[in-house]
């Protein structure tokens, strides 16, 4: 939140919209902070989770390809931690954006958090084995459709407590500047290009891809 307070002028009574907003944690804090806060997630275990962190946040349910909010509503619209890219196709990622331009009023903020692909190629990690909440899991990942897409395998160890479950997650491994393309033609202005949440500049090796970027007209 300290990296959006610096970089954006949404100030106390900005809307802001926090996609995938999971949990609740920064609705928390933009409400605290003064803004009109509204989350969209598909989850409903997790806006159940926002509602009680946030209770003062607007809350919706919806898909991210058709943000189910009026037009040109929003100040700024944020989404953290690699809440992009996981989508089938780069069309599907384009409309997310597309969307985001739609409620956007004109020059507001979009601010999105996104791995630095070069990173993830470099550093994948193949295998984890952790312990969680009592729960053994498994995660692999891999590299799939050349490269441009990372695989994460997860395996729940049942026990005692019935059937071993597993998940997989895809994410599409968008290079910095194809990134700041797909922005551009959906009518977002990219500002500036960060490393990490310290505003570091963005490198070539930094861990992550945070772009500031301003709807245009």
């Amino acid at each position: 939140m300290r990296l959006l307070d610096s970089v954006a002028s949404l100030g106390p009574g900005a809307r802001v919209l926090d996609l995938a907003c999971g949990a609740g944690r920064h609705l928390a804090e933009l409400t605290r902070t003064g803004r009109w806060a509204a989350g969209l997630d598909l989850s409903i275990p997790m806006l159940e989770a926002a509602s009680a962190t946030a209770p003062r946040a607007a809350l919706a349910r919806g898909d991210m390809r058709r943000i189910p909010f009026a037009s040109g509503v929003f100040d700024g619209v944020t989404s953290y931690f690699t809440s992009f890219g996981y989508f089938d196709d780069d069309g599907e990622d384009r409309a997310v954006l597309r969307e985001v331009r739609r409620v956007l009023a004109l020059d507001g903020v979009f601010l999105l958090d996104f791995l630095n692909a070069a990173y993830v190629r470099a550093n994948l990690k193949s295998e984890d084995r952790l312990r969680v909440a009592g729960h053994d899991l498994t995660l692999r990942r891999q590299l799939v459709d050349r490269g441009r897409v990372v695989e994460k395998r997860i395996a729940i160890a049942g026990g005692e407590k019935g059937p071993e479950r597993r998940f997989v997650e895809r994410v599409r491994l968008h290079r910095p500047a194809d990134l700041e393309t797909m922005m551009e033609n959906a009518g977002l202005v990219p500002r500036v290009r960060f490393g990490g949440y310290d505003q570091a500049p963005f490198k070539p090796d930094s861990p992550r891809c945070i772009v500031l970027a301003v709807a245009g007209p």
